[in-house]
């Protein structure tokens, strides 16, 4: 029950440095040369690679397969325009050899995938379907969704344990299925704190940037609509610490930097604001003069999970599959390493407590598309 998180990610990093520090076996090799090495890469994203969150971790995970494959190369490809991803894979498809794709944009690369046998795809956050709708499973692609609810979970639990002002709010780019996982997670993270830690939080919505999901239904929260809109991030943020809002959970890619800007903004006028950052460790963003606005970071491990299905192209061992990972495989949690985050001891005694409890499956958050936060195994 004392063991924390801390001592996952330390576990995961060394399993990481060790891999980093293998050389392809003979064997291996030889596979990689069957296969048609050396492999050249491309990934492709609306916003680019380097927008200090999703994008730019599931990168991390390229270059640091590429720190031990030199005969390895990478390309990035950034569309903004949300509706030409898929045709940018299909005009790209004879170009490359490995896509790695992040976002839920590229589900419609079926038909792509079946076409193109000889070509893998390691899509992030989507399973895929071809131009009738139809699921895809196929041997060349290995799709990675997340249990996003669990990171999101850790947030609400942090935000609750942590507010001083009693109001706290989490900020989504659009309501795909992984932004509103992250923000039902956390809004069972504050009724969890709530009901058993004897906080009394309350998550503010602001009705005018409700989400509407892939369905047609209204799922509320703050949504910017967009994950690379800065301004309106910084609009959405203002309004919110307009409302008393202390503790805001980010989870909008680069649309988010808006809300730190509105964050550092109110930090520096003496108004006690902090940010949960989201997907990576984002503590470094939070730099604000003397000061920090990261109270922690949710966490979903891409970076790893990419590596690894690069390597498996790379040695011929790779295997199609969707994918869904979560605290069990140490894919999602967040950041209780001391000096990159501003928890108190109380707070992260009862989050690790926790931690545990979801791992056993004791506590099981809700998603978007299933359950409800307020009614959720381990709550009652």
């Amino acid at each position: 029950m004392r063991k924390t998180f801390k001592k996952a990610v330390a576990a995961l990093c060394a399993a990481g440095m060790m891999l980093g520090m293998m050389t392809v076996p003979a064997a291996a090799e030889s596979a990689a040369e069957s296969a048609g090495n050396p492999i050249n890469i491309c990934i492709i994203t609306s916003s680019g690679v380097d927008d200090g969150s999703f994008n730019q971790d599931c990168y991390n995970g390229i270059k640091t397969f590429l720190e031990t494959h030199d005969d390895c190369t990478v390309t990035d490809i950034k569309e903004s325009d949300l509706a030409q991803l898929v045709p940018t894979v299909e005009k790209s498809v004879g170009d490359y050899d490995v896509f790695v794709l992040p976002g839920f944009n590229f589900a419609g690369i079926g038909d792509i995938v079946k076409n193109n046998p000889d070509k893998k795809f390691i899509v992030v956050d989507s399973t895929i379907q071809d131009s009738e709708g139809n699921p895809v499973s196929a041997d060349n692609v290995y799709t990675m969704t997340f249990k996003e609810q669990e990171s999101g979970f850790f947030a609400g639990l942090a935000a609750a344990l942590t507010t001083q002002s009693g109001k706290v709010a989490v900020v989504n780019g659009i309501a795909f299925p992984s932004n509103v996982n992250y923000e039902y997670g956390f809004m069972a993270g504050v009724n969890y704190a709530n009901a058993k830690y004897g906080t009394t939080a309350e998550y503010v919505e602001l009705p005018s940037y409700a989400g509407t999901d892939l369905a047609g239904n209204n799922v509320g929260g703050n949504y910017v609509g967009d994950f690379a809109d800065e301004a309106t991030g910084k609009v959405v943020g203002e309004a919110l610490i307009g409302e008393g809002v202390d503790i805001i959970f980010v989870a909008a890619g680069a649309s988010g930097n808006g809300v730190f800007t509105a964050a550092k903004e109110a930090q520096a006028s003496g108004t006690f604001v902090n940010v949960i950052g989201c997907d990576v460790d984002q503590y470094d963003d939070g730099a604000n003069g003397d000061q920090n606005i990261i109270l922690t970071s949710g966490l979903k491990v891409m970076h790893s999970n990419v590596t690894k299905q690069l390597e498996a192209i790379y040695d011929g061992t790779f295997v199609g599959e969707d994918a869904l990972l979560g605290a069990d495989t140490d894919s999602t949690g967040y950041v209780s390493a001391e000096g990159r985050q501003q928890l108190s001891e109380d707070a992260l005694a009862k989050m690790a407590e926790c931690y545990e409890l979801l791992k056993a499956g004791e506590i099981v958050p809700p998603s978007g598309t299933e359950g409800a936060v307020d009614d959720f195994p381990g709550l009652a």
